[in-house]
């Protein structure tokens, strides 16, 4: 599937969990298209941010069924992705800078 970079990365997440891995381990998450792969995750963070991608982990996220009165609907399986960067970078975007 032939992505674009700016389709391959929908969002960054900004979790407490998310925060406390970045400041850990330099990894920052994203939510990336459900189809995409890890090699065009990596790909397009570092066209995207201009940084070295180290490794990429990916999972998929189950959507919550919802309830609103008596009828009952399912949200979307969404794709969210762990990417380190090499040493000494960071991604902008997260610091607030």
């Amino acid at each position: 599937m032939n992505l674009a970079n700016q389709e391959v990365v929908k969002r960054p997440l900004i979790t407490e969990k998310a925060e406390r891995n970045r400041e850990a381990a330099r990894q920052y998450a994203f939510e990336v298209h459900r189809d995409a792969t890890k090699i065009q995750v990596k790909q397009a963070v570092e066209k995207l941010f201009n940084v070295h991608v180290l490794a990429v982990r990916t999972a998929i996220a189950r959507g919550k069924t919802k309830r609103v009165g008596r009828n009952i609907g399912r949200r979307p399986n969404w794709k969210k992705a762990f990417v380190t960067l090499k040493e000494g970078e960071t991604i902008a975007l997260f610091e607030g800078t």
